[in-house]
This record gives C-alpha cells, sequence and structure tokens, in this order.
C-alpha cells in the first residue's frame, strides 16, 4: 500500500452527501460528545438517556470496541426507521449557539488529502492504537458516524455569507437543545446554484484539522485499503472512501475556542517537583489554585502552574540556557516557544525525568480542578497550562509541523449524531 497512487483533490473539496439522521422526538437525548471525550462514567449516563443513544454506535458494546454489534444496531436503526436517510444529496449549514458561544459552518463529504498537499493540515501526531480503533468500526459498519472539525481561513467569503443568509432566514430541518446549554440547528443546502457557491469559494483554499486527527488518519487508510482491493489486482475506481465526514467553520468569521490540555504526572508529589524545577525556573508560590491560575493567565512567556490542592507554584523564566540545549535545533522558532514543546522536551525530561506519554503522564482537558483532584489521588502534581494560540497553530501547522501531543483542544466540538454518512450510499 505504501506506493499506492491515490487521487489529488483539485483543492478544498466539500460535496454534498446523503445524510443519515435520527427520526426521533427529543434528537437531543440521542446525540453525543465526540467519542474520545466521553468519560467511562459518561458513557453510562448516555446509554441511560435514550435507547436509541449513538454512544451505542461510536463506543459500542461493554468493553467499547465491539464493532460488530455496532453494525448489526445501524443496520436495526435503518431498518426499523429510528434512522432516516434523506433522499437528496445536501451540504448542511450547522449552527452551535448558546450563552458565549455562536459558531456556524458547513458538513458535507471532504475531498481526502495527503498532508503534503497542503490541502488539508494536521497540526499534531497521531498514535496507531486509535487509528486502529476507529479503522475497525469504520471497516465493519461502513459508516462515519462522527465528523471531523476543520478550520479555514474565509475572510467572511461567500460560503460564510451564505452560510450566515441560511441561517438568519429559513427555518431548520432540526433543532435540539443539549444539556450544557447549546442549541443545535441543522439545514440542508441542496440547491445546485448554492451547491456550487460553495464550491467555488472553498475550492482555492486549505483547512486545519482542528479536531478528528486520528479520524482523518483512518480516512485515509481506509482509502488505501479500497483503492488497493481493485479488480485483478489493481487500483480500485474513485468512490465513497475518498471522502470523510466533516464539518469546515471559517475561523476569520467564527473564532474558535481554544483551551487548555492540562497533564497530571503521577508519583511525583508537589514538593518534589518544585524543588527539581528551582535550578531552572523562577518559581512563585501561590496561597490556593484561584491565586496561581490568575497569576498564570497574566504570564508572558513559558509558564506552568503546578498544584496538587493546597498551595499552587507558578513556574516562569526559565534559564535560557538550558533551555535553548534542550529544545530540538531542526524545529522552528515558533515551535521551539509553544508552552506545549518546552513542557515536553525540556520540563518533564529534563527537570523531571519523565517523557509526556500515555504511560507516565495523565491527560485533562480544560478543568484545572479536575486535574488538580486526579493529582491528589494519584500522589503526583497537575501541571496547568495556558492555552496556545490559534495563530500560533496555524504557522506551525501551515509550516508542515506538528505540535506535541495534547497540545490543543478547539470547540465547540460538533455534535455527534446530528447527521450520519453511509460508505454505502456513495
Amino acid at each position: 500500500m505504501a506506493n499506492l497512487e491515490l487521487p489529488v483533490p483539485d483543492g478544498l473539496v466539500l460535496r454534498p452527501f446523503h445524510g443519515v439522521r435520527f427520526a426521533v422526538d427529543d434528537l437531543a437525548e440521542v446525540t453525543s460528545p465526540p467519542y474520545d471525550l466521553i468519560a467511562d462514567n459518561d458513557v453510562r449516563d448516555l446509554l441511560d438517556s435514550h435507547p436509541n443513544n449513538v454512544v451505542r454506535l461510536i463506543l459500542p458494546g461493554a468493553d467499547r470496541h465491539r464493532y460488530a454489534e455496532a453494525r448489526e444496531i445501524l443496520r436495526s436503526w435503518l431498518s426499523s426507521g429510528v434512522l432516516v436517510t434523506d433522499e437528496v444529496p445536501a451540504v448542511y449549514v450547522y449552527e452551535q449557539a448558546g450563552a458565549g458561544v455562536l459558531q456556524r459552518g458547513l458538513i458535507g463529504d471532504v475531498g481526502l488529502a495527503s498532508p503534503e498537499q497542503g490541502v488539508i493540515l494536521p497540526h499534531e501526531d497521531v498514535m496507531p492504537g486509535p487509528v486502529a480503533d476507529r479503522l475497525a468500526l469504520m471497516r465493519t459498519t461502513e459508516a462515519n458516524l462522527e465528523p471531523i472539525f476543520l478550520l479555514y481561513e474565509g475572510r467572511g467569503g461567500a460560503a460564510t455569507r451564505l452560510v450566515d443568509e441560511v441561517a438568519a432566514t429559513r427555518p431548520p430541518l432540526v433543532e435540539a437543545g443539549t444539556r450544557d446549554g447549546i442549541r443545535h440547528r441543522l439545514w440542508a443546502l441542496t440547491d445546485p446554484a448554492e451547491l456550487s457557491v460553495v464550491d467555488t469559494d472553498l475550492r482555492t483554499r486549505s483547512a486545519l484539522i482542528a479536531d478528528g486527527h486520528h479520524r482523518y488518519a483512518t480516512y485515509r487508510a481506509l482509502q488505501e485499503e479500497h483503492r488497493a482491493a481493485g479488480p485483478d489486482g489493481g487500483t480500485a475506481e474513485p468512490g465513497p472512501w475518498d471522502f470523510g465526514l466533516a464539518l469546515l467553520v471559517d475561523v476569520d468569521a467564527y473564532p474558535p475556542d481554544l483551551k487548555a490540555i492540562h497533564r497530571v504526572v503521577p508519583d511525583l508529589p508537589l514538593d518534589e517537583a518544585v524543588a527539581r524545577a528551582r535550578g531552572s525556573w523562577q518559581v512563585q508560590e501561590h496561597a490556593d489554585l484561584a491565586d496561581g491560575l490568575a497569576a498564570l493567565e497574566k504570564a508572558t512567556g513559558p509558564a506552568f502552574l503546578l498544584a496538587d490542592g493546597g498551595s499552587a507554584h507558578l513556574l516562569t523564566d526559565p534559564d535560557p540556557c538550558q533551555l535553548e540545549h534542550a529544545m530540538p535545533a531542526d524545529r522552528s522558532v515558533r515551535w521551539r516557544a509553544l508552552n506545549t514543546s518546552i513542557l515536553a522536551e525540556f520540563l518533564l525530561p529534563k527537570v523531571w525525568g519523565t517523557h509526556d506519554d500515555e504511560r507516565s503522564v495523565r491527560i485533562v482537558h480544560h478543568d484545572p480542578e479536575a486535574a488538580v483532584r486526579l493529582a491528589r489521588e494519584c500522589g503526583g502534581t497537575a501541571v496547568l497550562l495556558n492555552p496556545l494560540s490559534v495563530d500560533d497553530v496555524l504557522a506551525v501547522a501551515a509550516q508542515g509541523e506538528r505540535v506535541p501531543r495534547k497540545s490543543t483542544s478547539f470547540g465547540p466540538k460538533p455534535r455527534t449524531g446530528l447527521v450520519l454518512r453511509l460508505l454505502t450510499l456513495g
């Protein structure tokens, strides 16, 4: 497969598809967050919320990996009318709105492209385990069950103006209010003239993968499998596997909410973490977590807040000689200045003798108090970070680089279950 020649899309392509949607009274109760943001205890809550919650498809079975079970459930819901297929292919306008939140974009079939083509740009590396998991699910169900999240610099172009006009003037196809206070609305664009406006505006642009790197890698892996399985060992004709389900948002019109992802280092007591950091960082003690977080937010340059539930300690102003020696010389200046790069290359390995990997470091999305609780439970230290800037992420990705693992959490993320895509429909 390594030498397989895959099709090259002519720019950024978002084509219409036959959306598959739930036909239930309360749409909110059958949807869920993206699969990788659902904690174990949340699975039970989602299962209890409705017998047809989409979590039965995206995390199937007691071990969350019963792929054949997901296939049978999907077929059952399609045959019973729980899920229905839109007769006319569409690109869907999607709006998320709530207190302090407004995001609009387009859901469609995005043409798959390698990073080298500069059309769809990843900013994180992927790990083989999650790709293998999603590939097994996608292959078995023959479906894209949740969209990836893409950002593009649209500068309020024709596609964005159409999105806003539709949201302001037309009744939605579906509407649902989820428990987090967000209202989700969906419209279908089927008019050839409107679809042409979208296509023309997007073709010359590129997109950043904001969320869904492993699913995008899965799209590409599935594409390779199908393209290699042509008749008599030849290359297969183009097909639905050359596209993947995606939400595309104009970052200029709807700037995303970029949150931090915190770390917890188990079995590293706070006193020890602070003592070892003093040789290379300036350390300021704060009476409690709230004071420390306020100081972290105001910090300029590399900064980390260490905490375990009592006092908090802010690390700033690393020793420039030690930092320069630790950072890889073959990376760009912008990459070397990212707080997550400094964490992964300097603070964790050089100061504390550990590595930012799944075995050594625990991950906590967004919530510093949750990170502190986890640190207390495991006798370790919470390492709290400020979020990266969108400009930094875009710049690093444009140079073909990847930020360290778990550096970004873009939001608001698309709700899973509002619209699905079957590969069997073309």
